[in-house]
């Protein structure tokens, strides 16, 4: 695909945007659509690193199988501003605190980056986002936090189990 800074710039517009919404959006359902905008203008800009297969796999999977798991969490939940706790003004403060740490936590790492300095045209590698590429850093530099994930989704899978069992006695209406 051929890459050109305009693309590139109303991808990363689309995504910043869609960001925004997951986040001040007031409907739960409203701020997994955004989610999934976010996560098609990701899939963009991995179309133009050349990484087709991450773009399919961000797809389907983020976009396809994550969300709907998210509605049907949000749904199983019943969320709704009735049943929701008034949230304390330490929550808050605690928040804002942890979200100012983490920006703290970006600048500092971001600091000495200069953009622009490590591209090579001349020894610019048309596989590297191939799928052979990935599954041969994957499955050997990567092996142990790929096996880790993988662990962590099974858990995750019994625990949504545990949690929609019903009990004995208990009726769905």
């Amino acid at each position: 695909m051929a890459s050109s800074p305009s693309l590139f710039f109303f991808l990363s517009f689309v995504a910043l945007f869609a960001a925004l919404g997951v986040v001040l959006a007031k409907n739960p359902v409203h701020s997994v659509l955004f989610l999934i905008l976010t996560f098609f203008s990701l899939s963009g800009h991995y179309l133009i690193l050349n990484a087709q297969f991450l773009a399919a796999v961000n797809i389907i999977v983020y976009a396809g199988a994550i969300m709907v798991l998210f509605l049907f969490v949000m749904m199983f939940l019943n969320l709704n501003v009735d049943t929701e706790p008034h949230k304390p003004l330490l929550s808050k403060v605690a928040a804002a605190v942890a979200g100012g740490s983490l920006l703290l936590v970006l600048v500092a790492a971001l600091r000495d980056v200069q953009p622009g300095t490590t591209y090579n045209a001349s020894v610019f590698d048309s596989q590297i986002g191939m799928v052979s590429q990935l599954g041969m850093i994957l499955y050997t530099k990567y092996l142990l936090p790929f096996e880790l994930a993988s662990v962590l989704f099974l858990v995750a899978m019994v625990g949504a189990v545990m949690l929609a069992k019903r009990e004995t006695g208990e009726r769905n209406f």
